[in-house]
């Protein structure tokens, strides 16, 4: 099991969001979490990334608890949950050469940067400075970059902003080739373009409330 919570209570303060959550993501399976805004879909998303604390239960990441400390945990999980940070002085494709270079050795089979780059349009700007770069292209780049790096818990935060929908169709794509390389993917999202072309199971939030 790649991903499994016990009893998880998420929210901020004294206010819980989402209590007694259980659930079991294994490789292959893509998860996305549904929901109107301001219910604990983000909060989630950061507890499972280790990058906050639950109010209460566990989460476990391959039997180990989530900490954004552990260089196991990190080799294990990548995210896309805020706004993402760049090397100003880096192009756009350099940026995706760059992530590969510093994560190999990368496993046979998986994205290559140059299809990434073809595949989320990435290409057309390649040569660009992301200071340059629309909040649509910034947003494919930060995808790119994200499924550059080999992870097996994927977790994106309505990665379906500033895209049109042939860029939606493409993530989600993506997103289905991530899982039938033995990943598990969790994502937060409004959109049933990119819910549908991911082939994932929704959950709505408001289920989860005790």
């Amino acid at each position: 099991m790649i991903l499994r919570t016990e009893e998880l209570d998420v929210g901020y303060r004294d206010r819980v969001l989402i209590r007694g959550l259980r659930l079991a993501v294994d490789a292959g399976d893509v998860l996305a979490v549904t929901g109107p805004n301001g219910v604990g879909k983000s909060t989630l998303l950061r507890c499972l990334a280790g990058l906050s604390r639950p109010l209460g239960g566990r989460i476990l990441v391959q039997g180990a608890p989530a900490d954004e400390r552990s260089p196991a945990f990190r080799r294990t999980v990548a995210s896309l949950l805020e706004t993402a940070a760049w090397y100003p002085n880096l192009t756009a494709g350099e940026h995706l050469e760059f992530v590969q270079l510093v994560n190999r050795p990368v496993p046979p089979g998986w994205f290559e940067a140059g299809a990434l780059a073809a595949r989320l349009g990435v290409a057309r700007f390649a040569s660009v400075l992301p200071g340059r770069l629309s909040t649509g292209q910034r947003q494919r780049l930060a995808l790119a970059l994200v499924l550059a790096r080999p992870s097996r818990l994927l977790l994106l935060d309505e990665p379906e902003r500033h895209l049109d929908e042939a860029g939606r169709t493409a993530v989600g794509a993506l997103l289905r080739e991530y899982a039938r390389r033995a990943g598990a993917v969790v994502l937060a999202s409004h959109d049933p373009t990119l819910i549908a072309a991911a082939g994932a199971q929704p959950l709505d939030v408001p289920d989860w409330h005790g």
